[in-house]
């Protein structure tokens, strides 16, 4: 089954490039500035409990991120929030979309490595204008046979995607560092699912790992991918 892998699907935040840490340094801020209403981890527990609420209304990305912060302002605040506060919140959301691509280690050359070989599709969720901006300014965008942005992943999301662009999720591979976005629910389609964790990762993608899965593996980066790889195909 293994020689028959014909299509790759990689995520893109925090997998291709660095995304949560942008998230985790703008939340420092915010509670910052709300410092006088609260204790940090009480702020910052409010903040998470507004954004899981809000997820199906805004989707992922930073816009839901900045809502969500004005909306744990409005509540700690009681109503209170001045607006100059508002108006750095908004501040700090223009500033995440504006900030440059971070590509991760070996990510280039292991495209480079598994095109021509394999389909390449990038799967990623969140907000459309900016995900199609990081993808720019990476400069990956060659390397991908498509790009799939989504507004969440699950099985029936990598079974469509695979069906359309591979030859079904039986013959391909999700890779990626959510374990709830990326891994089980490829597994769950039918593919072969590679965990590559990273060291910041929003608690909401965090699961239980699959271990014992016959078609999961987990790699330490991105460039042991093409070793994997050539591994699988020699089982056969």
């Amino acid at each position: 089954m293994s020689s028959k892998l014909t299509t790759i699907g990689f995520d893109a935040d925090d997998t291709l490039w660095q995304n949560e840490q942008f998230f985790r340094l703008t939340e420092e801020r915010f509670v910052a500035l709300l410092g006088a209403h609260g204790e940090a981890a009480e702020i910052s527990g409010r903040l998470l409990e507004a954004e899981k609420r809000n997820l199906g209304f805004y989707g992922f990305g930073i816009k839901g991120f900045v809502l969500s912060m004005i909306e744990t302002a409005i509540e700690i605040t009681r109503g209170q929030v001045p607006a100059s506060v508002i108006g750095e919140i908004l501040a700090a959301g223009r500033e995440m979309a504006a900030h440059p691509v971070e590509t991760l280690p070996r990510v280039r050359e292991t495209l480079n490595a598994l095109s021509g070989d394999y389909r390449l599709v990038l799967i990623t969720k969140g907000d459309l204008f900016d995900q199609e901006r990081k993808l720019a300014q990476s400069g990956l965008g060659e390397l991908f046979d498509a790009v799939e942005i989504v507004s969440d992943k699950l099985a029936h999301t990598y079974r469509r995607i695979f069906d359309r662009h591979g030859d079904g999720a039986e013959r391909a591979m999700m890779v990626g560092n959510s374990l709830k976005s990326d891994i089980l629910p490829a597994l769950e389609a039918g593919s072969w699912a590679v965990h590559i964790p990273h060291e910041l990762t929003w608690v909401v993608e965090h699961a239980e790992e699959p271990a014992n899965a016959a078609r999961y593996r987990r790699l330490p980066d991105l460039g042991s991918l093409p070793v994997l790889l050539d591994g699988l195909r020699g089982e056969d």
